[in-house]
C-alpha cells in the first residue's frame, strides 16, 4: 500500500517548526528518523494530513555529557551509541542496548528520541530511560516542560506528548564507578523485536555490598516497567548468586506478562526471570 495524500513541511529552526505543530495540531506529524511512522503510514494506521520534517534543525542533532548528565537530542542517530558517547556505565550500557536494535539501515536512521516518543514497549532504550530515570525536555509553542520516565509511558505506543509538543530533547544520568549496569535481551531472530529484555544497574559500596538498584522490564507488558520489589531485595548485602536468582524471580512474579498465539504468558514470565537473572550477572562481570 502506499501513504495516503498530506502536505510535507521541512521547518528550518525549532520555532518554525513548533509554530507548524501549533497550528496542523492532531493533524501534524514530526518526522526524523521515520522508521516507525512511515510503515504505519504505508499500511495507512496512520494518516497524518501534515508531516513536519526536523532533519534541517541542525540544533537539535547532539549528544553531549553536561552537567552530570548525558544529553541527546532528537536528531541522535541509533548507530551514534553504538560507539562509547559517554565514559563509564551510562556510555557502556547504550553501547551494549545499541546492538540489539533492529538492522544497520534502521540503525542510521531511526532517533533515540524517535523510540521514546513511539514508545514501543518491545524498545530497548524505553527500557534504559525508565531504569535510568530519563527526564525528557518537551517543547510547545510559548513553554517548555520537563518529564520524568517515570511519567512519561501511559501504554502502547502511548506517552504524555501532546499533539502541539515536541520531545526535543532526553537526558540520561552519567552513573558513575560504583554503578555496575548490565542488559538481556530475548528474541527470535537479530534484529527482531524483543520478547522479553532486563535491564540491570546496581551500585555497590566500599564493603561489596548494594547500596542502590535498578531494574525495568521491556517487552512483556504495555509500557516498559521497574521490578522495584526486586530491586529492593538486593539492597543491603553483597550480591551473591543465590540473591541474584532470588531478585529475578521477584521480577518474573512482580507483573501481569502480556501474551499472544507465539508467546504464552508463563512463558514470557520465565524469560523475564532468566533475562533478568542475565543482566544481574552481565552488571557484575564488567
Amino acid at each position: 500500500m502506499k501513504c495516503p495524500p498530506f502536505d510535507y513541511h521541512a521547518p528550518r529552526s525549532q520555532a518554525e517548526a513548533l509554530a507548524l505543530l501549533a497550528r496542523h495540531g492532531e493533524e501534524g506529524k514530526i518526522l526524523a528518523g521515520g522508521q516507525s511512522l512511515v510503515p504505519t503510514m504505508a499500511f495507512r494506521l496512520a494518516r497524518p494530513a501534515s508531516l513536519i520534517d526536523i532533519n534541517r534543525i541542525a540544533e537539535l542533532d547532539y549528544c553531549r555529557a553536561e552537567a552530570g548528565r548525558l544529553r541527546i537530542g532528537a536528531l541522535a542517530r541509533h548507530a551514534r551509541f553504538e560507539r562509547l558517547v559517554a565514559p563509564g556505565p551510562t556510555g557502556a550500557l547504550l553501547a551494549r542496548a545499541a546492538e540489539h536494535i533492529a538492522h544497520a539501515p534502521i540503525r542510521t536512521r531511526g532517533t533515540f528520541c524517535g523510540s521514546l516518543a513511539h514508545a514501543d514497549p518491545a524498545s530497548e532504550w524505553c527500557c534504559i530511560a525508565l531504569a535510568l530515570g530519563a527526564e525528557m525536555r518537551v517543547l510547545r509553542e510559548g513553554g517548555e516542560r520537563l518529564v520524568p520516565a517515570a511519567d512519561w509511558f501511559q501504554s502502547v505506543f502511548t506517552t504524555t506528548l501532546g499533539h502541539d509538543e515536541l520531545l526535543a530533547e532526553a537526558s540520561l544520568p552519567l552513573l558513575g564507578p560504583d554503578w555496575r549496569c548490565g542488559f538481556a535481551e530475548f528474541n527470535r531472530r537479530a534484529g527482531d523485536f524483543a520478547v522479553a529484555m532486563a535491564v540491570t544497574a546496581l551500585r555497590l559500596d566500599a564493603a561489596g555490598h548494594v547500596a542502590g538498584a535498578r531494574i525495568a522490564l521491556g517487552g512483556v507488558a504495555g509500557t516498559p516497567i521497574l521490578a522495584e520489589a526486586a530491586a529492593a531485595a538486593l539492597l543491603g548485602a553483597p550480591p551473591t548468586s543465590d540473591r541474584l536468582r532470588a531478585a529475578a524471580a521477584l521480577a518474573a512474579e512482580g507483573f501481569e506478562p502480556t501474551e499472544d498465539a507465539q508467546v504464552p504468558a508463563d512463558y514470557r514470565r520465565d524469560l523475564v526471570r532468566a533475562m533478568t537473572r542475565r543482566a544481574l550477572e552481565g552488571s557484575l562481570a564488567t
